[in-house]
């Protein structure tokens, strides 16, 4: 990966079609941080002005389409395949992504626009299990556009502006989303296992 920064860093006026091309491969779960791809493209926009339109359009468009990919083709057609193998279904069992799925429809949008701020392969888990549990296509397009936006102008400002200076702030906010994410999950889990207890 270090490799291919230097090489986009070296040939700015290919950097937008690379730097599209690498977020679609995310969509497939390839190892490629939509993060890096932000702070890379906004720092290189800050460096040469000229380009940065272009630079933006293809961080942007690379990773709504990435999400596109993850839901849709990952998600929704090759998962349900994946799942007839006993191996994948004991791993998220149907009733989970149900589940799951009602937490979407129940809180769709606000689920998108705050799983794009948590790091560490949280938003492709939530791109993914949207798609396994079938939450409209229409539904799912329109409100990760509104979350990639938000992301997307939010992080390339603030990368473009303050530069390097912003990274640890960066990090460190990171770190207590994905915290509050967890330990909402966590608080989901035991209330219900304890209804579930008071029913039994």
């Amino acid at each position: 990966m270090e490799a291919i920064l230097a090489d986009i860093q070296a040939n700015v006026q290919y950097a937008p079609y690379i730097i599209f091309g690498l977020l679609l491969l995310a969509g497939f779960n390839l190892p490629v941080s939509e993060d890096v791809m932000l702070f890379t493209s906004a720092i290189l926009a800050a460096k040469n002005p000229e380009y940065t339109y272009l630079l933006f359009a293809g961080v942007f468009l690379g990773a709504y389409f990435s999400d596109l990919i993850c839901y849709g083709f990952i998600g929704r057609y090759l998962g349900p395949k994946l799942f007839e193998i006993k191996f994948f279904a004991n791993m998220v069992p149907p009733e989970r992504i149900e589940k799951v799925n009602q937490f979407y429809s129940k809180y769709g949008v606000a689920t998108l626009i705050i799983g794009r701020f948590i790091p560490f392969g949280v938003r492709n888990a939530l791109f993914l299990t949207a798609g396994l549990g079938k939450m409209n296509a229409w539904k799912f397009a329109l409100s990760d556009l509104l979350a990639c936006t938000i992301s997307c102008v939010t992080f390339f400002y603030l990368y473009y502006t303050f530069g390097e200076s912003v990274i640890e702030i960066v990090k460190k906010g990171n770190i207590v989303i994905f915290s509050v994410f967890v330990l909402a999950g966590l608080g989901y889990f035991i209330k219900k296992k304890k209804a579930e207890s008071k029913v039994n």
